[in-house]
């Protein structure tokens, strides 16, 4: 859902104007003016980006949380597992910005997502193993219909995923 907001704010504002040709962050931001005004465009697009980034800290948050404490055993200050999540979030990006600058940031943008999106398959495939054992769920186990839909939507997950990594890696080593 990170870059989500953002799209919507770019793909309403541009299918509109009938300008399909953008690629890059910075691209959008300027047209952007042209298209929504000089005055609302940059607080539209800031928010946007403010969306963002209080997702991802809230979603990062949450699951460090989750792990730490549910599976690892790890019990720690909140202020202490907030400020670990968020330099593991912010020291990639300080130093890409410093080596790459802009260009090394959008990059390291779509990586991201990419990353997260994997991800997805680590948290659905253990949902639906675990919700079809009858030891774990006891009366809420899924039933037939449910395990087989929760299974067909993992693999076509896990599908997509691997389409978009290799779509990244192609356009990566080309």
């Amino acid at each position: 859902m990170n870059l989500w907001s953002l799209l919507i704010l770019a793909a309403a504002a541009f299918h509109h104007t009938g300008r399909t040709e953008i690629a890059e962050l910075g691209e959008a931001h300027t047209l952007l003016q042209g298209i929504l005004g000089s005055s609302i465009a940059p607080m539209l697009f800031g928010l946007s980006l403010l969306c963002c980034g209080l997702n991802s800290t809230v979603t990062a948050t949450m699951a460090g949380q989750i792990v730490m404490e549910g599976f690892l055993n790890i019990r720690l200050p909140a202020w202490l597992r907030r400020l670990i999540t968020r330099l593991i979030a912010i020291i990639p990006a300080v130093i890409v910005t410093a080596l790459y600058g802009e260009r090394g940031t959008g990059s390291l943008l779509i990586l991201s997502q990419v990353i997260l999106s994997l991800q997805l398959s680590f948290a659905v495939v253990p949902l639906v193993l675990f919700t079809n054992q009858k030891s774990k769920m006891g009366q809420f186990v899924n039933g037939r219909v449910l395990t087989a839909s929760a299974w067909t939507v993992a693999v076509v997950i896990m599908s997509l995923n691997g389409w978009l990594l290799l779509g990244v890696f192609r356009e990566w080593m080309a």
